[in-house]
């Protein structure tokens, strides 16, 4: 995909901003934040969280939580961050959202957690020293980005030598077909990945996802969402795939379109 001008670039960051304070507003379900009853289970040692819509990741992907520094980058939203921190890390959520921002700071305020929060775009992490932390939970949230390369390299750069990248991330199979026809049972090839709300839909579907105040999304290549990771300079030792209802996303009934990764920094 070619660059985007920072104009754009800007532009595109504060509409997603405001799309996903909107998403708060309706009580997306990746905006509701976790009960007291999970902080209480998970600070026994019971608890699982997930980077896709419905696999928990496997427990010895995650190094020893006790005092771990943990950044749960554009991850708000009130649920893997403070899960973690009952569990024993040291969280850190990074959110283009202030409102995805707050449910964390709910639960923190409400379940007696100590949580930090930073605002800012996923891609740009300039507020946070190299090698900082031990361990990055970054579920599919890359989506909203249009160049997730620069994704990796941040993260590469504020982790610690030998620390561990969980992620989560959109096959971009899931970006072939006309979604409306797919509704309808019609798997109708359409799109050229990568994927772009901006360049690949026409200029009436774009606004209709504008007039509902839905995020703008990004198809992007494996070559880009695993060789970036590589090419960043971590070392891949974990995968799967994960799928979601099929009302949400048809094209799950054929194939899991969603991927986790576990990546060691070198």
């Amino acid at each position: 995909m070619k660059a985007m001008d920072p104009k754009t670039a800007m532009q595109l960051l504060e509409y997603n901003r405001i799309a996903w304070n909107r998403q708060v507003e309706t009580k997306n379900q990746w905006t509701q934040p976790v009960t007291s009853e999970t902080i209480a289970a998970a600070r026994k040692g019971d608890w699982s969280i997930v980077l896709t819509p419905e696999k928990p990741v496997p427990r010895d992907w995650f190094p020893p939580l006790n005092g771990l520094a943990t950044l749960c980058l554009a991850s708000g939203g009130g649920q893997q961050g403070p899960i973690l921190a009952a569990a024993g890390a040291e969280v850190t959520v990074y959110d283009n959202s202030e409102m995805q921002l707050a449910q964390d700071r709910f639960v923190a305020d409400r379940d007696g957690l100590s949580i930090a929060t930073i605002q800012g775009d996923m891609a740009n992490l300039d507020q946070i020293a190299d090698e900082f932390f031990d361990l990055i939970v970054h579920p599919c949230s890359n989506v909203f980005v249009p160049n997730v390369l620069p994704v990796w390299k941040e993260a590469h750069r504020v982790l610690k030598k030998g620390g561990t990248l969980l992620s989560g991330f959109s096959n971009p199979v899931s970006y072939l077909f006309d979604y409306e026809k797919s509704l309808k049972g019609i798997l109708d090839v359409r799109f050229k990945i990568p994927y772009s709300d901006l360049e690949s839909l026409s200029e009436t579907e774009r606004q209709k996802y504008i007039n509902d105040n839905e995020p703008l999304c990004f198809g992007h290549t494996l070559q880009d969402q695993i060789g970036g990771q590589i090419d960043a300079g971590f070392a891949i030792t974990g995968f799967y795939e994960d799928s979601w209802d099929e009302s949400e996303e048809p094209i799950n009934k054929y194939i899991d379109c969603f991927i986790a990764t576990c990546a060691i920094k070198a």
